[in-house]
């Protein structure tokens, strides 16, 4: 854990928008934004909030606003929770939409680890931070980038778009050994979303 973030968190009033995340490595961030760039060019335009390539992370647990009094609690439950667990191989593989492809909220690219523990690992996160966030929807956890958004009420056709995330569909981005979970920090601004990376909590054995 950064200590000057914890000391800073202490003497903060208010909340932090916060999320739970596996970071992504640059080659395999560089492989996805490729397939982003693709798919960005074959959609209607300013129909998708796209996520920039430095932003590309695996999402574990989305916590919204905590208490800036209550980030030391959460990043001991968080370190307890990771405590033990074994590290990941994971690999980001194809593009796929959030519901489905006729109503698309989300535009994703897979991620999935070969032991199938990632959702494991989801599991014990959810459980281990229940107090600081609501408990999600009872849906499979699917390891995910996200690379876009839909916009409300966006125009235009989706047929290109869907015929090029088709093609896409089984791309092998690349595989990482992922040996930390990161806390992060989310600040809304005019300019989008800004990460910083709050806390880092080691996988494996000690």
């Amino acid at each position: 854990m950064n200590p000057d973030n914890l000391e800073r968190s202490g003497g903060m009033s208010g909340f932090l928008r916060l999320f739970i995340a596996l970071a992504v490595p640059p080659e395999v961030r560089r492989e996805i934004a490729r397939a982003q760039d693709q798919l960005r060019r074959r959609s209607p335009p300013g129909a998708v909030r796209w996520t920039q390539p430095e932003q590309f992370h695996v999402t574990l647990k989305f916590l919204g606003d905590v208490p800036a009094a209550e980030v030391e609690a959460l990043n001991t439950a968080v370190a307890a929770a990771c405590a033990g667990f074994p590290a990941l191989k994971l690999c980001a593989r194809g593009v796929g939409f959030f519901p489905n492809a006729d109503r698309p909220r989300v535009l994703w690219a897979g991620a999935e680890d070969d032991g199938g523990r990632l959702a494991g690992l989801h599991r014990r996160l959810e459980e281990a931070v229940g107090r600081f966030a609501p408990p999600e929807k009872p849906e499979r956890f699917s390891g995910h980038i996200t690379l876009g958004r839909f916009k409300p009420g966006h125009l235009g056709s989706l047929a290109d778009l869907r015929e090029r995330a088709a093609r896409l569909r089984d791309r092998p981005f690349g595989g990482w050994p992922s040996g930390g979970v990161e806390l992060v920090r989310s600040e809304l601004t005019a300019d989008g979303a800004r990460h910083t990376v709050w806390a880092t909590f080691p996988l494996g054995p000690g």
